[in-house]
């Protein structure tokens, strides 16, 4: 999420800058801020959700879908031929997620 996003809160640097919104990094606090939990991803349905250090989306501009969210906070988006998310999907066995981006092509 990090990597594509357009805008970084409080960094004026930024990477690939191919998704449009704005993320917040570290938005959960260090490490000992990690946590585990369930969520709705659009249009998928629950799914585990663990978070690491995670960003969370302030700002979704025109165009970007939200396709999650935890707590009041936007914890996932899709755009175009991207999706991008707060947590690591890799760390579960559930595989939906990567499936939805292989079919996106």
């Amino acid at each position: 999420m990090i990597l594509l996003a357009e805008k970084i809160e409080r960094q004026n640097e930024t990477y690939f800058g191919t998704l449009p919104v704005t993320v917040k990094r570290n938005a959960y606090g260090r490490q000992l801020g990690s946590f585990h939990t369930e969520g709705e991803f659009k249009p998928i349905g629950t799914v585990p959700m663990t978070f690491i250090r995670a960003p969370y989306v302030k700002k979704v501009s025109p165009g970007a879908e939200i396709t999650a969210e935890v707590g009041g906070k936007i914890v996932g988006v899709k755009y175009k031929n991207q999706i991008a998310v707060s947590f690591h999907p890799e760390l579960d066995d559930d595989m939906r997620i990567h499936e939805a981006l292989i079919h996106l092509g």
